[in-house]
């Protein structure tokens, strides 16, 4: 197992010398502060910088360093912004006045349409074939690999419209509700399934080892669709699309938004190995089953929102250690961003403490590292856990 990455030993629960730190990181103002370099005027230096400086992270780097324009600089589109830059629509304003009558939206062809260049559905492309599919994802990994990832990486490929995204974001949220319930609509998915079939086979030729496939099936409130409709049009779907992911032997992580609680069991049934979601979700509700996800075959439990009621940190290592993975930890929400530094520092050793010799355990802020979180609060985090590793 020597050349298992730290973040693969920790989603198949093993142990590994050091706590792995996985971040979404969409704030290009701390990563200046952190870095001491602007990344407005030399991106790709920052960035580089900033993995240097904590290659935990294995965050994304710009092709060059091409200064790119301040936000203040830059018109407020008043979409709200984004990394680096505002946004200049929403998604549904665009998918919302596609068509031009539902008679229009009921007798569209997904299959007919085949490529999705342009249209705004986040996965844009020609999807008119599995070898097509096949040749635009392949060129995102090491051509030395072949068809098989290293043994022990990360190595993995993602997809937003799982299923239940394509007609949202095809025919906009409003008109999906309008028409999800109508005879035709049946078609239609049936359609996009066979689009996802050409997906997940063209998937499981590709040289990873996990597979992140997100679809947005509930609101922070709930679900979007009753229990009858998921089982019908999507669950079985999932189902079968995993099937053919992990008959190639691929791991399957679903990531969704939203409180996502009423679908966790159906989801894992499914054949997810875990479940990257937000702190909506009960985990209070949820806890009594995690023994339950874990005889379904999961493998990691995303996020550890320390604030949920039922969510405490040494029950759960104790109850499940060496057998599910943990991902989150710190607390997002009052310690991050109050601090002080030293509560902060102190927080990432006990976690530390806690998951360190076990094993299991991949750090982040219990939902990501915000705008609202000082600098740094996010250094002092980063830094504790480079000293954090297993003697």
């Amino acid at each position: 197992m020597t050349g298992y990455s730290n973040r693969y030993e920790a989603f198949m629960g093993m142990a590994p010398r050091d706590i792995p730190h996985w971040e979404h990181w969409s704030c290009p103002d701390a990563a200046t502060y952190i870095t001491g370099i602007d990344y407005y005027s030399q991106p790709k230096s920052c960035m580089k910088k900033l993995n240097q400086m904590y290659p935990k992270l294995s965050l994304g780097v710009p092709e060059s360093d091409e200064p790119r324009p301040r936000p203040e600089e830059q018109a407020d589109k008043g979409k709200g912004r984004w990394g680096d830059g505002y946004r200049d629509y929403w998604q549904q304003e665009k998918a919302g006045c596609r068509f031009s009558s539902r008679e229009e939206m009921l007798k569209f062809s997904p299959l007919e349409q085949g490529d999705f260049s342009g249209w705004n559905v986040v996965v844009d492309g020609d999807f008119s074939s599995e070898d097509v599919i096949y040749r635009r994802y392949r060129k995102k990994y090491d051509e030395s690999w072949g068809d098989a990832a290293p043994e022990g990486s990360t190595a993995s490929v993602s997809f937003y419209n799982t299923m239940f995204m394509w007609p949202l974001l095809v025919f906009g949220y409003e008109n999906f509700l309008q028409i999800c319930l109508e005879p035709e609509f049946e078609r239609i998915m049936d359609e996009f399934a066979e689009i996802n079939r050409r997906v997940f086979r063209a998937f499981a030729r590709l040289p990873v080892n996990f597979a992140v496939c997100h679809d947005d099936i509930v609101l922070s409130s709930g679900p979007v669709c009753s229990p009858k409709w998921m089982h019908r049009f999507i669950f079985p779907r999932y189902e079968e699309f995993w099937g053919i992911l992990k008959d190639a032997g691929k791991e399957v992580i679903f990531m969704v938004d939203g409180c996502v609680d009423a679908f966790v069991d159906d989801v894992m049934a499914c054949g997810a190995r875990g479940i990257i979601s937000e702190p909506f979700t009960n985990y209070r509700a949820i806890r009594p089953i995690i023994h339950d996800f874990f005889e379904m075959g999961a493998d990691i439990l995303n996020p550890i929102q320390v604030r949920a009621e039922g969510m405490n940190v040494e029950e759960l290592a104790h109850e499940y250690r060496g057998k599910i993975a943990f991902y989150g930890g710190v607390d997002t929400q009052e310690l991050l961003v109050s601090g002080p530094e030293k509560s902060i520092r102190d927080e990432v050793r006990r976690l530390f403490e806690i998951f360190g010799l076990q094993g299991g355990f991949i750090l982040s802020g219990s939902q990501g590292l915000l705008e609202d979180i000082p600098y740094g609060h996010a250094v002092a985090m980063l830094e504790e856990n480079l000293r954090c590793f297993v003697k």
